[in-house]
Order: structure tokens, then sequence, then C-alpha cells
């Protein structure tokens, strides 16, 4: 039987992703949070491991957690029978400099499916986008080394233009060629249909609502459904929707 640790954090410094932030805090490095460990609760199961590492994206900011994709992800899950075990590892106001920091303890524990979900706030800051890659490289090579097994997934993001088009176009061209380079699964872009659409994002214009966060559970899904479905399920289990709320 796996134990599995389950995550809790309180975050008392800057939330999330740019809301309301002064230039000079945007440029600020995730090693300004002030992060405890309220609580590290070994769970039991049989279960193979999804975990899903990111930023307030994935922790589902504004939201209760129970209408996040993460947990969108475990519904669907449940109801195709597939045992699987979700885990949130979403930390609002997450750069990939503090992800790299924090994931050695969080691969204390056995994953099978790794969705890395980070780089907006580093997009959103202007940390330079060699530096924000790096990151991201040194956490997909921490993951493979720990256990070379694990199948990564990379969510590809975007950013507004407010940083220039240069810096915009390359800050998007980083999740494809870091997925290619690294042979792992993307998603081309995880806020596909959402992005930009006032009526599914929050009032900060960047957080999804609880629509919003059902598309992007689809969005996830068409590249997840490849690793954890039996190949002649594939076709005929995309649209499914679980919209229920326990």
């Amino acid at each position: 039987m796996l134990k599995v640790l389950k995550f809790r954090y309180f975050l008392w410094a800057f939330v999330l992703i740019g809301c309301g932030e002064s230039p000079e805090k945007k440029q600020s490095d995730s090693a300004t949070q002030e992060i405890s460990v309220s609580e590290n609760e070994v769970i039991e199961t049989n279960q193979k491991i999804i975990l899903f590492y990111g930023n307030s994206l994935t922790a589902a900011y504004g939201l209760d957690t129970k209408e996040g994709f993460p947990n969108r992800i475990q519904q669907r899950l449940d109801s195709l029978g597939l045992e699987f075990k979700v885990i949130n590892s979403g930390l609002s106001g997450e750069t990939t400099s503090g992800g790299l920091n924090r994931l050695d303890w969080v691969l204390n524990q056995p994953v099978d499916i790794f969705v890395l979900e980070l780089g907006a706030n580093d997009g959103l800051r202007g940390i330079p986008i060699s530096e924000s890659m790096n990151n991201l490289q040194a956490m997909i090579d921490m993951v493979k080394v720990k256990n070379p097994e694990t199948i990564i997934i990379l969510a590809g993001m975007q950013i507004p233009p407010n940083m220039g088009a240069d810096y915009t176009s390359q800050f998007m061209a980083m999740y494809p060629a870091l997925a290619e380079s690294n042979e792992i699964l993307l998603i081309p872009f995880l806020l596909e249909g959402v992005a930009g659409i006032p009526e599914l994002n929050l009032e900060d214009g960047i957080h999804p609502t609880a629509e919003g966060q059902k598309i992007v559970t689809n969005n996830v899904w068409k590249i997840l459904e490849s690793v954890v479905l039996p190949k002649t399920d594939t076709a005929v289990t995309t649209d499914i929707e679980v919209d229920e709320i326990n």
C-alpha cells in the first residue's frame, strides 16, 4: 500500500497571478512568499497517483477547491472507474523558482503522472525567459531522476502582450520547445477557450470561474485521457462531463 502526502499550505505574502500588484512587486521573486506547511498528513492508497503541481490556477483561486480542475479530473476518473488518486499541489503566487525550491519535498511521495503547471507568474512579472525555462527544465529533470517511469505532462501557458511582442511570443514558444526536447506530453494552452472571456473569469480577469474551470478540465483531459484510459476507450470518453460538486 502506497503512502501519499496530503499537502495543505498557508500563504502569507502576495497571493495570486499578478492581481493588483505594483510593478516592483511583479519583479520580485517567489522567495518573498512565506509558506508554512500546516499539515503533513500521510494517506494510504493502492491507487496510482496524479500530482498537479502549479500555481493559483491549479489551486482554484477564488473558488472552493472542489470546483477546480484537479478535483473535476478526480470526478471524471471516478466516474470511469479508473483507479487514480489526484493530489492538488497548487500554490497561489508560485513562480518557477518557488516551484523548483519546494519540488524535492513534494517528490517524497510516489507519483505516476506529474502535471507541471507553472510559469504564468514569471511571465506576468517579466522574469527572463531563459531563467523560467531553466527552472522548468530543472523540475522536469528532478521528476525523471526521482522516478524515470513517471509520466510528465507540461501545461502550456500564454500571457497578455504587456511585456512586448518578442517576450510574449518567446514565452508561448517555451512550452512546446520543452515538451519536444524532453519528449513529454503537452497541454498546448491550459486556458484555451477561457482566457480573455469575461464571463468565464473572476473579476481580476485572470482566474477562471467555476464554469471556466469546467473548460480547463476538458483541456487537461484531452491530453490526460491518452495516459489513463485503455486505448480502445479513448475516443468514446473525451466528452464526458461531470458537473456535480460534492
